[in-house]
């Protein structure tokens, strides 16, 4: 649905609103209760923060193996060149001043039945409760030729940092009138309309300094997050330098070469040669929640939408994008709402009392330029068991909007950027 302007205000205020509802503080107990939350990230951090908030006697362990965590949203404004990587750079020294424990160790494994989460080394954590915030991991070897060390040649920049600022390099390097290559996956992956403003984004970087170039986006769908929204700015900005080639069109990416910069798709394999090639692969949840048995056939884990709780493994609880959630997107808003009803959930359960009904909220901004912002919002409630959109909550940016409103929203974007990292490491 298009929603306006002011109702979109609305509607954010509510859904900020929502994300908090039933949410009391735990009164304190003397019993010691452990959490082990697995996972830095923005799910991970809530996670740990909101524990301690809801119930400071709770003994809250997060174990990360990064001492910095660089946030995947609002990366592609390194490649546009409007941001520095090290802006994106958060620590964990705000949840160390709560009085949560940081190891920086890679979790390895995660027993339910014993309850105790295993890191590098064979150390062991023991919990009451377990959080698994693990973030996605990359399928390489879903596309032909493709592997950890060909990122190094054609970056999926899917995690943000060093690959970040390969692709920006790489970008820089290119002469005018290069291609660029942007290899979209099949659905469930992070962050949806994602590889949609690094197209934006890279457009932006080259109109300003090699006009002649164009960037191609070989799509493995036929249909994309806010497609409307961004073809509208790509042809008000950038003209006809964006070209997206659905699935239908031969735009599946199955085969590369990283040698000569060479990808494959559709059944046909057409051939395609770009100057710099950022392929996203397809994904699945987090190999530590693969390993411990966390996850289906299909390479995500189930839960149970109240609470977050593995309907596999007892005792622990997956956020953010490993988890299936659907139809909330894999989203860094959704992994941060997701977390605090998972907090909520272990914090009763250890003082034994009820969780309360949960609501979830989503707002995903994204940039077409810097001064074209587009936005998109929603509510969820659990209803007979179910994770559902609140019917009329949700929506989009108004189509064809002023030059005012689109500028409007990369305010409203950039300060989503601060309160949302404030809210979550600090």
């Amino acid at each position: 649905m298009t929603i306006s302007r002011r109702d979109f205000i609305k509607l954010s205020a509510a859904a900020s609103a929502a994300g908090f509802v039933g949410f009391p503080m735990i009164s304190t107990g003397t019993a010691a209760k452990r959490v082990v939350v697995v996972g830095g990230g923005t799910g991970g951090a809530t996670a740990a923060k909101y524990l301690k908030a809801f119930d400071p006697s709770i003994e809250v362990t997060l174990i990360e193996p990064n001492q910095h965590y660089y946030t995947c949203y609002f990366s592609n404004e390194v490649l546009s060149g409007d941001r520095t990587l090290d802006s994106l750079k958060v620590g964990y020294d705000g949840l160390i001043k709560r009085g949560i424990k940081v190891v920086q160790k890679a979790a390895t494994g995660i027993d339910a039945a014993g309850k105790k989460v295993t890191v590098d080394g064979g150390e062991t954590f023991a919990f009451d409760a377990c959080v698994v915030s693990p973030g996605v991991e990359l399928k390489y070897e879903a596309i032909k030729g493709y592997s950890a060390e060909a990122a190094e040649k054609m970056p999926h920049a899917w995690k943000a940092g060093p690959q970040t600022a390969l692709l920006r390099k790489q970008l820089e390097a290119m002469a005018d009138g290069g291609v660029v290559i942007i290899a979209a996956p099949a659905d469930p992956f992070r962050c949806p309309p994602g590889p949609y403003e690094r197209a934006s984004l890279v457009a932006h970087y080259l109109k300003q300094h090699k006009p002649k170039s164009k960037v191609i986006i070989l799509d493995a769908k036929e249909k994309f997050a806010k497609q409307g929204l961004f073809m509208e700015g790509w042809k008000k900005l950038y003209g006809d330098m964006i070209e997206w080639v659905p699935a239908s069109k031969e735009g599946k990416v199955v085969r590369v070469d990283a040698a000569t910069n060479t990808v494959w798709a559709g059944e046909l394999e057409t051939e395609h040669k770009g100057a710099v090639v950022n392929i996203i692969p397809p994904q699945s949840a987090g190999k530590v929640a693969i390993a411990s048995g966390l996850a289906d056939d299909k390479g995500w884990c189930p839960i149970n939408p109240a609470t977050f709780e593995s309907t596999l493994q007892k005792g622990v609880y997956v956020i953010g994008d490993s988890s299936i959630a659907a139809p909330m997107p894999k989203s860094g808003y959704a992994a941060n709402s997701q977390a605090k009803v998972a907090a909520s959930a272990i914090a009763a359960a250890l003082n034994g009392t009820t969780a309360p009904t949960p609501a979830f909220t989503n707002t995903c901004y994204s940039l077409v330029g810097p001064e074209f912002g587009i936005s998109v919002a929603g509510i969820y409630k659990i209803v007979d068991g179910k994770l559902i959109s609140v019917e009329g909550s949700g929506g989009v940016s108004v189509a064809n909007a002023s030059e005012a409103v689109r500028k409007r929203e990369v305010a409203y974007a950039h300060s989503w950027y601060n309160n949302i990292v404030a809210d979550t490491f600090n």
